[in-house]
């Protein structure tokens, strides 16, 4: 994949995103792709999807860079998400995803970050009683 392609397909990640199109999202990355998450820890790409797709009522993310990694193999992207959760609830924050390319031009993994805090605020500290 030529570096614009690799930009590509890491903007389409994020408007299918805010399309809400789980299959989508899930056919961008390889079999045995897999995701780590602040929230849910690592997990098979299919299942983290699926399982935010049911939290999820809306979202509508803006992408702000794309950054490609020195070795032509890994892209960071900052982003903001504006996350309305199946509740109704509504979360808005900035974060970073790190996508590795696989060999069959599509994701073997993603990485989360984010500051998590003011996100423990709204939805509550799950370690309270760890």
């Amino acid at each position: 994949m030529t570096p614009s392609e690799k930009s590509a397909l890491v903007r389409r990640y994020f408007e299918l995103m805010t399309e809400s199109d789980i299959e989508g999202i899930i056919a961008l990355f390889e079999d045995g792709a897999h995701v780590d998450s602040p929230f849910l820890g690592s997990m098979p790409a299919p299942q983290f999807f699926r399982k935010l797709g049911k939290a999820s009522r809306a979202s509508k993310l803006t992408v702000f860079d794309v950054l490609l990694g020195e070795n032509a193999d890994s892209a960071a992207a900052h982003f903001e998400y504006d996350w309305t959760l199946a509740s109704g609830d509504r979360i808005v924050f900035q974060g970073i995803d790190y996508f590795r390319f696989g060999a069959t031009a599509k994701f073997a993994s993603m990485a989360i970050f984010y500051d998590t805090h003011p996100l423990r605020e709204d939805v509550g500290d799950k370690y309270a009683t760890a």
